[in-house]
């Protein structure tokens, strides 16, 4: 089978509309005429923080590569290195002198086993053979002028981006058991004998984190839901479907069927509210309305940039002078509780991450701001650790 033949017809799609952004074009621009002035510097900054992986260090390392190169189709040659960390990770970095690089954090390569490792080698391929390099989404999503709406699409894109590697990895893995003991390690960052791994148990725990049927205060934490590691509960049930497709098995259910399920899992993460006519998606709006205004006017003005960012949330006009914010701030603890009784944990997220993306409209959140970002938080349930992760995550491909 074409490795190619397994990506994501969204991530496809929204890669192509990505790469056409002003923005996106602007960027792009500026690296290529960069990158023709010479290197980046990329490989001497491997080869100055980490271990290059030699043939002769690591024959298993390289053999688990080549293996997946060639099921996956990649032509590039392709350099691996190590760097010291205790927590599970690898990142495909971004060719440079006809090379692609590799890293893994050394704790993975101790812990993960033979089918677990070519998940992740094959995963990380897969970033270079979707070429989702083409969209720098770390620069944007670290970068707080990045335009609101654009950041939500780079969000969104970076979901299906993570289901199409996931697709290469477990295509490389050829072992369904394999992968999904790779994203228990992930998850739980255990490698020993203590705790036994046992497959129908993990997706017990995932069945109760309740994706689909999201009701407040249950299942796991919901933070994982907008992070590439520990991995997302989502992203293992779309590579459930994924694995009972025609695109793995002979008589599966067809790829039609497979996008839509999947498209039915990522909707659960993409902000539908702004048009949606649900009661829920209604107090998402209002909540958002409120808590946008109130945090723009904690210090006493609303800037031109804070109604700027508000606007490409609500529309052209509808901040206006007349508006009365201090009247709107009190019914902002009533809109908060209506959202938090008519969503689940998944949807306040969403909510608390555009709060955020508005708030930074003037590049930093002052202090009178962050309170009232604060009371929102503790008014959704969900505490200053999510809020933290939002304000200062980076976001970006792994």
């Amino acid at each position: 089978m074409n490795a190619n033949d397994l990506r994501s017809p969204r991530d496809l799609q929204m890669a192509a509309e990505l790469s056409e952004h002003r923005d996106v074009m602007r960027l792009n621009e500026m690296i290529a005429k960069r990158e023709e002035e010479g290197p980046m510097g990329t490989r001497r900054r491997l080869l100055a923080t980490s271990v290059r992986l030699s043939r002769s260090m690591a024959p298993h390392v390289h053999k688990t590569a080549d293996e997946c190169i060639e099921r996956l189709g990649v032509t590039i040659p392709v350099e691996l290195y190590v760097y010291a960390s205790p927590s599970f990770n690898a990142m495909c970095v971004k060719p440079e002198d006809g090379r692609l690089f590799i890293m893994f954090s050394s704790s993975l390569l101790e812990g993960f086993e033979d089918s677990e490792f070519r998940f992740v080698m094959g995963h990380e391929l897969g970033h270079h053979l979707y070429d989702h390099h083409s969209v720098p989404v770390g620069y944007f999503l670290n970068n707080r002028n990045t335009d609101p709406k654009l950041a939500l699409q780079l969000s969104t894109w970076s979901r299906y981006a993570e289901i199409s590697a996931d697709r290469a990895g477990a295509h490389c893995a050829d072992d369904p058991t394999g992968v999904a003991r790779a994203l228990f390690k992930l998850s739980s960052g255990l490698t020993g004998d203590l705790v036994q791994f046992d497959l129908d148990s993990f997706m017990e725990q995932i069945d109760d984190m309740q994706v689909l049927d999201d009701e407040p205060g249950s299942g796991s934490s919901s933070s994982d839901w907008f992070m590439t590691h520990p991995f997302s509960p989502l992203r293992v049930k779309a590579l459930n479907l994924f694995n009972e497709s025609e695109l793995v098995k002979e008589g599966g259910s067809s790829q039609e069927q497979l996008e839509l399920g999947v498209q039915t899992l990522m909707g659960l993460m993409e902000p539908n509210y702004l048009e949606g006519r649900t009661p829920a998606a209604e107090s998402m709006r209002r909540a958002l309305f409120a808590a946008a205004l109130t945090v723009a006017n904690a210090d006493g003005e609303v800037s031109e940039a804070e109604i700027t960012v508000f606007e490409k949330f609500f529309g052209d006009g509808k901040f206006s002078e007349k508006l009365n914010l201090d009247k709107l701030a009190k019914t902002l603890p009533s809109r908060i509780e209506s959202a938090r009784d008519l969503t689940g944990p998944g949807q306040r997220m969403q909510l608390l991450r555009d709060l955020v993306l508005i708030a930074n409209a003037n590049h930093e959140v002052s202090e009178a701001e962050h309170r009232v970002l604060s009371e929102v938080a503790k008014g959704l349930e969900l505490g200053e650790e999510v809020l933290a992760q939002f304000l200062n995550g980076p976001l970006a491909l792994d």
